[in-house]
């Protein structure tokens, strides 16, 4: 009997974890905010991109060798972020600003597992849409920039590297702000602190000496994080899987602490 003990267990929990994710994924799909949101970062990538791409060859550049048909393609992932993150905070307040968080807490004991489950969820969703949504974005900026001959394959060195780290990218900072959201269990200050954190530190370092604010600037999230949606590494940023790691790890202290806070503090 001692012997099986171990394994029944962690079937229930597997069984567990499988139902908190098909609950999120209910609960995801029900809310207003995930189609704003979502449409959201669809309509900045392609929108965004094809517009940029479309500048370009109406102003060609002076210079081909130097041009980043990549970066240009993919220029609305410094946008699409925002709407990213802002579900990810709205994924997870929306339960407290309406009290059903502890319906949530009573079904699913185990705070841990709701979060992770949240998570979960959250990554997969985004995963299947912002991969498709990059590769079309950037095979539609190419189409557009191909009138100049300034495209680029995306076999060539870096690229495909480039546009699924744009995926990898906006994944990560949706999870970002559900870390925050679910720390700061508001919706307001959830996103509030998403924004300050990804453009807050730029502005500090910027009252800063040059030499502090260079050797500084690396390290930040946003610029950390978008190293690895770069085809060419730029000498102020670190490496791209480098500074995507140190993203994670921003993620990671967000979504620990918030994990800690759901453990140890009542709703």
């Amino acid at each position: 009997m001692t012997g099986n003990a171990l394994p029944t267990r962690t079937g229930d929990q597997r069984v567990t974890r499988l139902r908190v994710i098909r609950s999120e994924w209910t609960k995801l799909r029900s809310l207003l905010s995930t189609i704003w949101c979502l449409a959201a970062t669809v309509a900045l990538l392609v929108g965004v991109g094809v517009a940029y791409a479309s500048l370009r060859v109406a102003r060609p550049p002076a210079d081909p060798s130097a041009f980043d048909a990549t970066a240009v393609s993919l220029a609305g992932v410094q946008l699409a972020q925002f709407a990213v993150g802002v579900l990810g905070v709205l994924f997870i307040t929306g339960e407290y600003a309406t009290g059903t968080i502890r319906v949530s807490l009573a079904a699913v004991p185990d705070r841990a597992v709701l979060l992770w489950g949240k998570a979960v969820t959250f990554g997969v969703a985004i995963a299947g849409l912002a991969v498709p949504a990059v590769v079309v974005t950037f095979y539609a900026g190419q189409a557009i920039l191909s009138a100049e001959h300034l495209d680029t394959a995306l076999g060539a060195p870096g690229v495909l590297r480039a546009v699924l780290g744009s995926a990898l990218f906006l994944i990560a900072v949706g999870l970002l702000g559900l870390g925050l959201g679910a720390l700061l269990r508001n919706s307001a200050g959830g996103i509030s602190a998403l924004f300050g954190l990804l453009f807050a530190p730029q502005l500090v370092l910027g009252l800063l000496p040059e030499s502090m604010s260079d050797a500084a600037y690396r390290y930040l999230p946003t610029p950390a994080g978008a190293a690895v949606t770069a085809v060419h590494s730029d000498p102020v940023t670190l490496g791209p899987w480098t500074g995507f790691g140190l993203f994670c790890l921003y993620t990671s202290v967000a979504l620990g602490l918030a994990a800690w806070r759901l453990r140890h503090r009542d709703v």
